[in-house]
């Protein structure tokens, strides 16, 4: 997608705002966010439940409203917050994921955790006075089928903590906006749902051509400056925005040496999945819907998982476009 053709995918910035600020009733119709205070002393009972009925009033209002921009989410990274995305971290390191790997400081998850309280007071304060910064990935590589690497990028413990807390909220608002297409990085979707639609397709429908396309280094060339206006989309909170920029822009060490990141969001982190599919939503879902496929004459169908997609029949039109 040409660039001004993505920039007219995206809304103008003069959509109605919702203050998700503690305890203030705002937006269009208003809105109370549940104090932070509530279920502090069980973190895996009250809090949690906090916390979801934070982010289900995220959800619920994207979807009441598909032009609605959201303003003060980056308060919502609290103590409680970030603990449970630490105990989520966890839970992942034990069942054997790569979470378990430690970043440029060397840091283990349970190393972090055996002073959790005051490090996430720290870190909540160091965001409060916007002076955290996260650092930089360090570089793995893991071997791919056909015989080529994979390279990975593994954050920080403290890193991993906010990426998951900010994925979790930009997972929340633009949930609601994703098209049904589109199965990766998503909750309760799989490369086998989306395998299923492909055959379904196939099997029952007119199809002459399948048209499977892989986006080449997508996750190192994706660009930063249309990736922050796709997520302006939906949100208007600078806070939350800095953070995110500030990841994108943390650099990459391997052996020794700092790379900086102009481009590209490592694969390896909680954060780059749910800025990639948001970014992808723009250029390559709502792309075939708006302009290819008003040029199709027959039947169409367009399934992606991640940056794998496959348009199917008018084949020579899809690639044309």
């Amino acid at each position: 997608m040409k660039s001004e053709e993505l920039q007219k995918t995206l809304w103008e910035s003069d959509q109605p705002v919702l203050s998700m600020k503690q305890g203030n009733s705002c937006g269009e119709k208003g809105l109370t966010v549940v104090p932070e205070s509530e279920g502090k002393h069980s973190p895996h009972t009250e809090a949690d439940k906090g916390v979801g009925t934070r982010l289900g009033i995220l959800t619920e209002k994207a979807r009441e409203n598909p032009k609605l921009r959201f303003t003060s989410l980056a308060h919502l990274l609290n103590e409680d917050f970030l603990k449970g995305c630490f105990e989520e971290i966890k839970c992942k390191k034990a069942s054997g994921s790569r979470d378990k790997a430690p970043g440029v400081d060397g840091l283990r998850a349970e190393e972090y955790g055996e002073n959790l309280e005051a490090n996430l007071k720290g870190l909540v304060e160091r965001m409060k006075t916007k002076s955290y910064r996260p650092q930089p990935v360090r570089r793995v590589y893991i071997p791919k089928p056909d015989g080529k690497q994979r390279p990975l990028g593994i954050p920080a413990v403290e890193d991993r903590i906010v990426q998951l807390g900010i994925a979790k909220i930009l997972s929340a608002i633009f949930e609601a906006d994703f098209l049904e297409n589109s199965y990766g990085f998503r909750p309760n979707r799989s490369p086998h749902q989306a395998l299923g639609e492909i055959d379904r397709a196939i099997m029952t429908k007119p199809v002459n051509w399948v048209v499977d396309m892989d986006i080449e280094k997508f996750f190192d060339s994706v660009p930063h400056d249309w990736l922050m206006k796709c997520l302006a989309v939906r949100i208007n909170d600078p806070s939350l925005m800095r953070l995110i920029v500030r990841f994108l822009k943390s650099g990459v060490m391997e052996d020794g040496k700092l790379e900086a990141t102009e481009i590209g969001t490592p694969q390896g982190g909680n954060l780059s999945p749910v800025i990639s599919n948001i970014f992808l939503h723009y250029v390559l879902d709502i792309w075939f819907e708006k302009k290819v496929r008003p040029t199709l004459k027959g039947y169409a169908k367009y399934c992606r998982f991640a940056d794998d997609c496959a348009p199917r029949t008018d084949a020579k039109e899809v690639q044309r476009n």
